[in-house]
C-alpha cells in the first residue's frame, strides 16, 4: 500500500463507519444495549483510523484541489464545506458522548448523541461522496 491508496482506505473507512453507526442506531432502538455499545465503539474506532490516514495522505500530499470547472463544482463545494465544518465540530461531542456512555451517564450521553448520530452519518457519507467526486469521477 502506497500514499497513494489512501483516499480510497478513507472512503472505505468512512463507508464501514456509517454502517456500525447505522447498526448502533438499530440496535439501541431494538432495545440491544451491549450490541450497541460494540457498535458505536467499532465506529469510533473506524473513525479514528480514517483520521490518521487522512492526516498522513494530506501531510504527504498536501492539498488535493477539485479538478473540474463545470456545473459540478459548486456541488463539490456544497458538500465538502459543511462536511469539513462538521466532520471538525463533532469531535468534542464524540469524546463527550463517550465519556457519558463510559461513565454510565446515559441522559446526558442520550441528549448528545440524539443530534450527534445524524451529524457523524452525514460526515461519514459525504466523506464517501467527496472522495468519489474528486478521485472517481
Amino acid at each position: 500500500m502506497s500514499v497513494t491508496d489512501l483516499p480510497t482506505l478513507n472512503a472505505t473507512l468512512n463507508l464501514i463507519s456509517a454502517v456500525f453507526l447505522t447498526l448502533g442506531y438499530v440496535f439501541i432502538k431494538q432495545g440491544r444495549p451491549e450490541r450497541h455499545k460494540k457498535m458505536m465503539v467499532a465506529a469510533l474506532i473506524t473513525s479514528a483510523l480514517f483520521l490518521t490516514s487522512y492526516l498522513i495522505y494530506h501531510y504527504a500530499v498536501g492539498s488535493v484541489p477539485y479538478p473540474r470547472h463545470d456545473w459540478t463544482r459548486p456541488v463539490y463545494f456544497a458538500i465538502l464545506i459543511p462536511h469539513v465544518m462538521l466532520a471538525a465540530l463533532m469531535v468534542p461531542f464524540v469524546l463527550m458522548a463517550v465519556y457519558f456512555a463510559l461513565r454510565e451517564r446515559f441522559d446526558k450521553h442520550t441528549r448528545i448523541t440524539r443530534r450527534l448520530w445524524p451529524v457523524w452519518m452525514f460526515v461519514s457519507i459525504s466523506g464517501v461522496v467527496v472522495y468519489l467526486m474528486l478521485y472517481r469521477l
